[in-house]
């Protein structure tokens, strides 16, 4: 029943120093790799948001163009039509021939 037990500290399965030490160069490795990848992501991220911060500003722009084109329609149509009642007012007080 020990046997299992006793296995694991067999002298193949004891990590040599050399051995310690390319595991924690690995380790080290590892590790600068995933912080400079994680540099990245926020770098990403960081123009993402830059993005998403001008692409929301030239939305509420846009919204703010399109009211005062929709102010201008309003404004444009009833002038139309008012001029357009005059004309008809105006047609309308001549004697027919």
């Amino acid at each position: 029943m020990c046997n299992g037990h006793h296995r694991s500290l067999s002298p193949s399965h004891r990590l040599s120093p050399s051995r310690n030490r390319r595991s924690a160069n690995d380790n080290v490795l590892v590790v600068e790799d995933l912080r400079g990848r994680l540099a990245e992501t926020e770098a990403r991220l960081e123009r993402a948001r830059a993005r998403e911060a001008e692409l929301s500003r030239r939305l509420e722009e846009m919204k703010r163009f399109v009211s005062v084109m929709e102010i201008l329609e309003t404004y444009l149509k009833r002038r139309f039509r008012e001029q357009r009642e005059s004309v008809a007012s105006l047609f309308s007080s001549f004697p027919a021939k």
